[in-house]
């Protein structure tokens, strides 16, 4: 197999290897855990000398174990999957044309963080709406690098959902801040995010349902009350007078 075509990385939900031909992806077979753990390494850490990667691969074992332990994860990977890993220059690296779904979701998300990128032709790609980065991995560089990745997606999520809102595009922008609360419940900015969209699109029946929601989550799970920023941007609907005659959202 030639690693600088065709193959794709997985790390979003779970490790998985795949390689592609005439469009079709088929699982890589075969990759015992330690080579999976040095193929996932090289993709959150990108090239990296082979004492830097057997130092944070295997920190807890003799320095000429941990260079024995990389050089077999280094034989089984080029065994199943020919041709993945660079290792010339005295360095590691995966191969030219390797995709990386986390790589791919980092850029979208960046794009959609820039103020001034144009939200045209913007959505979440499958990246943004999955689950964590390698579940049930608990290596130091792993858990850092997982909850980088869980910030950037809310924020990225949440910023889409205001961008596509403002464009008038407001099922999108709904979908987009949903999978923000879905991804983290108690987070009030992803439910504050919800709740604009709402009174974009003029919906302040499910504005208010939407803070009502939030306010009762947060009072159950954690005892408080919603910050002075969701009040503030609720008053706004009372304040108008849009919402004379009813219930106010307390």
């Amino acid at each position: 197999m030639d690693g600088s075509a065709g193959v794709r990385v997985g790390l979003l939900d779970g490790f998985a290897l795949e390689r592609g031909r005439g469009g079709a992806y088929r699982v890589v077979e075969g990759l015992p855990r330690h080579a999976q753990r040095l193929i996932a390494h090289l993709s959150l850490r990108g090239r990296s000398t082979r004492a830097a990667v057997a130092g944070e691969l295997w920190p807890e074992v003799p320095e000429d174990h941990a260079h024995g332990s990389l050089r077999s994860a280094l034989w089984r990977v080029q065994k199943v999957a020919p041709g993945l890993v660079d290792a010339s220059g005295g360095a590691l690296a995966l191969a030219t044309g390797v995709r990386v779904d986390v790589w791919e979701f980092a850029e979208w998300a960046q794009r959609t963080l820039d103020p001034t990128a144009d939200v045209d032709g913007a959505t979440a790609p499958e990246s943004a709406l999955a689950g964590e980065l390698l579940p049930g991995w608990y290596d130091d560089w792993v858990v850092l690098e997982r909850e980088r990745l869980r910030q950037l997606r809310l924020h990225a999520l949440e910023v889409l959902a205001d961008k596509l809102a403002s464009a008038g595009r407001h099922g999108e922008a709904v979908q987009a801040a949903c999978a923000a609360v879905r991804a983290e419940p108690l987070r009030e900015s992803a439910h504050r995010a919800l709740v604009r969209v709402h009174l974009a699109e003029g919906n302040l029946a499910e504005a208010v349902r939407a803070y009502r929601c939030f306010r009762d989550l947060v009072a159950h799970e954690l005892g408080v009350a919603p910050t002075e920023h969701m009040e503030v941007l609720m008053s706004e609907v009372c304040l108008s007078g849009r919402w004379a005659g009813r219930a106010a959202p307390h």
